[in-house]
């Protein structure tokens, strides 16, 4: 993991293999950003001229490196674009600030020190910069042949090491809380991102539970593992069913945060299925080879739990991970089979590659009967949702329309796309079934809506319920991006993490 420091030192007396400024896109050309007047002192104020004659225009994610001036003791500045420069009198918003610190420590892989010259005006933008630099500086190596002399990253190269935060305040409570908030966030989600990067080779439901038992012992969170046995003992259909074609047993794992503090439960339910193959309903060429990443939901709920466990947050958070893996074999569900699920509903399985909605069908249930405040779920669920949403945002349905924008203006406030999505009745006809309860596939159009209704038939009564589809954002085909790296994403990590803050304060609900 990169170490965060800060500093208030001078910037020309700071040893580091570079010094990041920012640069902004103004009218007239390219405008350094609070934070780099240091730095272009050293140029004798030219600094803003000689990146714009280098063609730097101050755009998003643009770099742009240059000699340092003379006397300074890193021998690189690094010109990072914040885009548009704000309007008279505001700052620049959070969101810039992680994207340009998470487009630095990727530019800067390799090096083992980088200090951080970019705008800081109080401990919310102390905060942004560490999440973006920790978050921009991962990399998911653990298999690759590296050799003798460590860690290889993207290009051979090992991630930036340490980053120092100049301007701010390693005597300032706020700072050192802003600091401490962003570390333990940060290596939650990456630890998210490592899981969903893992082959399903290694990271089978077992394994995955026992990451989670061994966590849950490292940081004071219970952690209850219902097996096979257990599940084929309580009646857990759905999972049960999911996993029948798999050598690889099912598991549902329970993460209790508690605090003695606490008014209200949170519970977060995620879909792990360690791999989808999409069972008997087999999936097309070119569709199974990232299948791996379709347990992200579970790997958020575990990831929030353990943060809001890290920053004792006053609010119980139980998390629910409802694992398993999606194969054809022999003994796999069929379509046309009916399975009896966890709350005693029949489901008729039009489709064995809609198996997502089956197992959080049984951990929703099971999640209701503690009567929580709040039940959010969150999963890669439907196709149908990147088609409507892109490869960015998730989209974001409950029962509740004040809560469902409540999520959406936390996820704003953290950084995470998202978009409120109905949840129209009349899709509900196309899941009845002639032979069982409801069926797992209603109407082809709208099936991310229709995934939605049919988890909503499985929340208890009276229970708020929201439900995140991260299919699109969950996982980055493309290439990286402001601090979000190719492959697994931590997609709603920090949106959960976000509202349980707000329910530890009393401000949600």
């Amino acid at each position: 993991m990169t170490a965060l420091t800060l500093s208030t030192a001078a910037a020309s007396g700071l040893r580091a293999d570079a010094i990041v400024v920012g640069v902004a896109k103004g009218a007239k050309g390219p405008v350094l950003a609070p934070g780099a007047e240091a730095v272009d002192k050293g140029y004798d104020g030219a600094l803003a001229g000689i990146l714009e004659t280098l063609g730097a225009s101050g755009g998003e994610g643009e770099v742009t490196k240059l000699p340092a001036p003379s006397g300074f003791k890193a021998p690189v500045v690094v010109a990072v674009g914040l885009g548009a420069v704000p309007d008279k009198d505001e700052a620049y918003g959070a969101e810039a600030l992680r994207r340009a610190a998470g487009v630095a420590a990727r530019a800067l892989a390799g090096a083992k020190k980088a200090v951080l010259a970019l705008p800081i005006t109080d401990a919310a933008d102390v905060g942004a910069l560490a999440e973006g630099a920790m978050l921009g500086a991962y990399a998911f190596d653990a298999y690759k042949e590296t050799g003798r002399a460590g860690s290889a990253a993207k290009n051979g190269k090992a991630p930036l090491v340490e980053v120092a935060l100049l301007g701010g305040k390693p005597r300032d409570a706020a700072h050192k809380a802003a600091l401490a908030r962003a570390t333990a966030v940060t290596e939650e989600l990456n630890r998210a991102r490592d899981l969903i990067n893992t082959p399903p080779n290694d990271l089978t439901p077992e394994a995955f539970a026992a990451v989670a038992t061994a966590a849950g012992k490292e940081h004071g969170i219970k952690v209850q593992v219902l097996d096979e046995k257990a599940l084929e003992k309580g009646g857990y259909g759905g999972i049960l069913g999911v996993g029948a074609g798999s050598a690889a047993a099912p598991r549902l794992v329970k993460l209790s945060y508690t605090s003695p503090k606490a008014a209200k439960h949170l519970a977060f339910v995620g879909k792990g299925i360690t791999y989808d193959s999409g069972g008997i309903s087999l999936k097309p060429a070119g569709h199974n080879e990232t299948m791996k990443c379709d347990m992200s939901g579970a790997a958020a709920v575990f990831a929030a739990v353990v943060a809001a466990a890290r920053l004792g947050l006053e609010v119980n958070v139980t998390g629910w991970l409802a694992l398993a893996e999606n194969m054809p074999s022999g003994s796999a569900t069929r379509p046309g089979d009916v399975l009896r699920m966890y709350s005693g509903k029949t489901v008729e399985v039009l489709n064995t590659d809609a198996e997502g909605r089956l197992v959080l069908a049984d951990a929703l249930w099971k999640a209701s009967e503690e009567k929580p405040d709040a039940i959010i779920d969150v999963a890669t669920l439907t196709g149908a949702m990147v088609l409507a949403l892109g490869s960015r945002t998730f989209g974001v349905m409950a029962n509740d329309d004040a809560f469902r924008a409540s999520i959406v203006e936390a996820a704003e406030e953290v950084g995470e796309e998202s978009w409120p999505m109905p949840l129209p009745e009349h899709l509900r006809k196309g899941m009845d079934s002639p032979t069982a309860d409801i069926a797992n596939m209603g109407e082809r159009m709208g099936g991310g809506l229709v995934a939605g209704l049919f988890l909503k038939e499985f929340v208890g009564e009276g229970i708020t319920w929201a439900h995140l589809d991260i299919a699109g954002p969950a996982f980055n085909e493309s290439g990286p991006f402001g601090y979000t790296p190719k492959g697994g994403t931590g997609s709603a990590v920090r949106t959960l993490v976000r509202l349980a803050e707000l329910t530890s304060a009393g401000d949600l609900g």
